[in-house]
């Protein structure tokens, strides 16, 4: 993700397109976590978060899992539990473990990354996989584990070449790590259960807090042996928490109500899409409108008087030129996105 523009709001926005991760907890959701049951998770006696957990493995067809804070925590902890220092993980040169995570990886763990290159659609050749693994030769890091994504800035990469790539992988002696930031709302739209996602992945991380509207969240699926030294690395990182399980009720209720409608939000992007391509000066690339995100080519000086102009509104989006980023989430229906088009029309006549 392009940073630059960002906006820090200093009161709630009538309307905000940023990004999936700023809905707040639904009325249902907050009850949910005022009746969470709660024990000290560091003691494993947090029955809410033992409950989401122990759901989260059976969704993900794993052995076992583990909440953590944020979804860099948890693919810090997989990476850290698959492999050792000096040796390497490969990934996309633009999948967000390689450059949206501050290199924790390398900077804690002493690990290589080998990014490698990324068809249009998100995909990763698996004959790049076999081009990227080093030799067996004390000159050269030891190759370990594969990173993989999906959705990916908002594409649904198909299903095959996610399998085509973790096959390749594993063929190769590599582990395989599955980024699921929104790994939901590929399965929405692919019409497949997070299990058959995920079933070629020693390690999923699943995040609670985009789409799925938790305030905050992401558990860890894998094998109990993986899951054991992701534990150490948590406390390691200081990601170790108490009183959990209010959070975790968040996470339970935005499973249980939360999936199906991912394919609203999917919607009303391909209305916003459609909208914003009639408007003079913009142009929308609907092609690539497979989930919850609409990318909008800026006309040249336009991104900052735009933002200005919108946040005057009540508005709030990221805009980078030359392209934008809009984002559809559980805060933003059908009326946000008229209204936030009105606007759109407003600043570009």
């Amino acid at each position: 993700m392009n940073y630059a523009g960002m906006t820090r709001a200093n009161a709630p926005a009538r309307i905000d397109m940023r990004s999936d991760t700023v809905t707040r907890p639904s009325e249902g959701m907050r009850d949910a976590m005022m009746a969470a049951e709660v024990g000290d998770d560091v003691y494993g006696d947090d029955p809410t978060v033992n409950a989401l957990q122990d759901k989260v493995a059976a969704m993900l067809g794993k052995e076992a899992a583990l909440f953590m804070s944020s979804g860099t925590q948890s693919n810090l902890c997989a990476m850290l539990g698959h492999c050792a220092r000096g040796e390497e993980i490969l990934t996309g040169r633009d999948y967000h473990v390689f450059i949206d995570e501050a290199g924790g990886a390398s900077v804690l763990g002493g690990i290589m990354f080998a990014p490698m290159p990324i068809a249009e659609d998100g995909s990763l050749d698996p004959d790049d996989i076999d081009r990227t693994i080093k030799p067996d030769d004390e000159h050269c890091p030891i190759s370990t584990l594969l990173t993989l994504e999906n959705t990916w800035h908002g594409r649904v990469i198909p299903q095959d070449k996610i399998h085509a790539a973790a096959r390749r992988a594993k063929d190769r002696g590599l582990s395989v790590h599955f980024d699921g930031a929104r790994m939901m709302n590929a399965c929405v739209k692919l019409g497949i259960a997070p299990a058959d996602l995920v079933a070629e992945a020693d390690s999923v991380s699943m995040c609670l807090s985009k789409g799925l509207g938790a305030p905050v969240g992401t558990v860890l699926a894998g094998s109990k042996s993986l899951i054991r030294r992701a534990h150490r690395a948590r406390k390691l990182v200081g990601g170790g928490m108490r009183q959990i399980g209010v959070m975790a009720a968040a996470a339970m209720y935005a499973l249980d109500h939360h999936v199906d409608r991912l394919a609203d939000d999917h919607a009303n992007a391909i209305r916003l899409g459609d909208q914003l391509r009639a408007v003079d000066k913009l142009h929308v690339d609907m092609d690539v409108v497979d989930s919850n995100m609409v990318f909008v080519d800026m006309p040249k000086g336009s991104s900052e008087p735009l933002q200005s102009y919108l946040r005057e509104r009540g508005i709030l989006i990221n805009a980078g030129e030359p392209q934008m980023r809009l984002v559809t989430h559980l805060d933003c229906g059908a009326d946000e996105v008229d209204l936030f088009v009105d606007e759109i029309r407003g600043f570009f006549a």
